[in-house]
């Protein structure tokens, strides 16, 4: 019961804050690049943002470096929600991001994901599961371009099974990706984000246990508004919406951490 009357406060204190642009934004469009780990919590937000503003809101869902790579081309996104700091800082050093706009939105959790249908509680074998015989494959991000692979890779480190498990490995193009691998039994076990974890798919058809914040490192994750945007009015009100701190608590039931100041 606290917990449906927190969401219906959220709810209306959004409601409340965007109303207050929504007669400005009502002929706008935004194209946003982001991070496939929000693929359900921005999706969520974007349509409550639309729904009281009246503007709308176009999303395009990859791994981190790929969205930078094509900004850094001149795709006409408004805004890039990054997994990581790192990929906005870069783009707003080269002057594609403008620097005033860099604001921390999230932090990401990384989990080890099995399906029930494995038999194996990772809640007990924790990092050990990885080097069970009944695991063939593990699914992580790609890490050339996905900030969630690189911090499987380092978790791995971190527990001294990278060399151990790296002939286990596939690679998916991003994290959703490599949780569709898991998920479909192409993998037996993934490396994935929490906030995909906690997804109407994936909740219910599995276990998880949330790696230790100190085996990689911290994912803050950074949002940005492209220099080029036309948009620039809609894409910081919706940079205002989602760092609210209403909207905030509704990422956190993603599995999404607060980001410190």
């Amino acid at each position: 019961m606290k917990a449906g009357m927190r969401w219906i406060r959220a709810a209306l204190v959004l409601a409340c804050l965007v109303s207050a642009v929504a007669p400005q934004l009502r002929a706008e469009e935004i194209t946003i690049a982001a991070a496939a780990d929000l693929s359900f919590a921005l999706t969520g937000l974007a349509h409550s943002f639309t729904a009281q503003t009246g503007a709308d809101v176009k999303l395009s869902f990859g791994s981190s470096g790929n969205l930078y790579s094509q900004i850094q081309n001149g795709a006409p996104f408004d805004l890039f929600f990054s997994a990581d700091s790192e990929y906005p800082k870069r783009l707003a050093g080269t002057g594609q991001i403008d620097p005033s706009s860099l604001r921390p939105y999230a932090v990401g959790h990384l989990v080890l994901w099995v399906p029930k249908s494995l038999g194996l509680d990772p809640q007990k074998l924790k990092m050990d599961l990885l080097t069970r015989p009944e695991v063939k494959r593990i699914a992580i991000a790609n890490p050339q371009h996905a900030p969630y692979g690189r911090a499987a890779m380092a978790a791995l480190e971190h527990f001294g099974l990278k060399d151990e498990v790296a002939p286990k490995l596939v690679t998916g193009e991003n994290i959703s990706q490599a949780a569709q691998f898991v998920q479909s039994g192409n993998a037996q076990a993934g490396l994935i984000a929490l906030s995909l974890a906690l997804s109407p798919a994936m909740k219910d058809a599995g276990k998880y246990w949330e790696l230790p914040a100190d085996s990689y490192p911290e994912l803050q994750q950074v949002v940005g508004i492209v220099a080029n945007s036309k948009h620039k009015p809609a894409a910081q009100a919706f940079v205002n919406y989602v760092t609210s701190p209403e909207a905030r608590g509704i990422l956190q039931q993603y599995g999404f951490g607060t980001p410190q100041p």
